[in-house]
């Protein structure tokens, strides 16, 4: 049996347990350490998860391991200088979203790991939920033909800020936060974007930045796609953390909505089905979505790591997805259209 990836992660915060536990149920991987500047957090990560050793210093921990992957789960604001550290001394780098705070800090993290000749994975895992996996599974067999139209809805009313009260303080908050996966989303589903006019709105008054939007894309094969978020919908129960969607080819239709329940319209009828993932046995609902798709994330790399895929994201294509939430802010500010042809190069 061929010996599992060695793995380390950098950042033992939140969401960083999604990942561990992801990665702990993979045979093909093995994080063999954690790093944190906080080392009670690191130590902590590492006794929950009977990792080995746990480290404060990146650089330390990456040049002592030589790990085949390094899982980069920080916040924005370290990404560059973590990835330019990490490159050169793994195999895969793998790096949280959002990639980074602008357009010059992504486009150095791509130089970086491309001079180290390693992939750059960024872990934008809406693209890797279950109804979206299957989705992209139809269209790319031609399900429903061309597509012409698509519409990605993420409405709720659930109360964000009781456990994470920092994001009220966010002054660039629902265009880089959920954003930046519906704009993933579009490009990797309905094809690469060419403008985009986008209305911003604050509608709670305790937040500081835009708590809702609504962007209309245009894409260079004709689609028109339609990209909706607001964190203030009065809906009873909520939808968080799901996302609807409605996609029409010249073939069919699909009707992603509540509670998972897919309609496929197709040239001989309909077709019903239920795409809920199943609960991890560490997981919990509602966040089984999003905890289902970080195992399929991972399961993805490991490929990567194989040679055997093209990572999806990587960290050139996610640029340009960066680059359509940047001009997402320039569109709602000056009520214009914005051409994306040249946008991420202009900035």
């Amino acid at each position: 049996m061929t010996a599992p990836y060695k793995g380390a992660l950098i950042g033992c915060g939140f969401f960083a347990n999604n990942h561990m536990n992801a990665w702990a149920g993979i045979d093909r991987a093995r994080i063999v350490a954690v790093c944190d500047s906080d080392a009670d957090k690191a130590r902590a990560m590492a006794e929950r998860f009977g990792v080995a050793n746990f480290y404060t210093d990146a650089r330390e921990m990456l040049e002592r391991e030589r790990p085949d992957f390094t899982d980069i789960v920080t916040t924005s604001a370290s990404h560059q200088s973590l990835v330019e550290l990490a490159a050169p001394l793994t195999r895969l780098v793998i790096c949280q979203k959002p990639m980074a705070d602008t357009l010059e800090q992504a486009r150095a993290m791509v130089a970086a790991a491309e001079a180290a000749g390693v992939p750059l994975l960024i872990h934008e895992n809406f693209r890797w939920q279950k109804p979206f996996r299957d989705i992209a599974r139809r269209i790319a067999a031609g399900e429903l033909g061309q597509v012409h139209y698509a519409r990605f809805d993420f409405r709720h009313g659930y109360d964000n800020y009781k456990n994470q009260p920092y994001l009220a303080q966010i002054v660039r908050f629902s265009i880089m936060d959920v954003g930046l996966h519906l704009f993933d989303l579009t490009r990797s589903l309905v094809g690469e974007a060419r403008s985009l006019a986008c209305r911003a709105q604050r509608l709670n008054p305790i937040v500081r930045g835009e708590d809702a939007f609504t962007a209309m894309v245009g894409h260079d094969n004709g689609a028109t796609s339609i990209v909706d978020c607001s964190f203030f919908s009065k809906l009873t129960p909520h939808r968080f953390p799901q996302t609807t969607a409605w996609i029409e080819g010249d073939r069919g239709t699909i009707d992603l909505g509540e509670d998972f329940q897919m309609i496929v319209h197709g040239p001989d009828g309909r077709e019903s089905f239920n795409l809920a993932p199943e609960v991890p046995r560490w997981g919990e609902k509602p966040w089984h979505i999003i905890q289902d798709s970080v195992i399929a994330f991972c399961g993805h790399a490991l490929h990567v790591l194989d040679g055997t895929a093209e990572p999806q994201p990587s960290g050139a294509d996610n640029a340009r997805t960066l680059a359509m939430a940047m001009a997402a802010y320039h569109a709602a500010e000056t009520n214009s259209v914005v051409d994306l042809s040249n946008w991420g190069a202009a900035r």
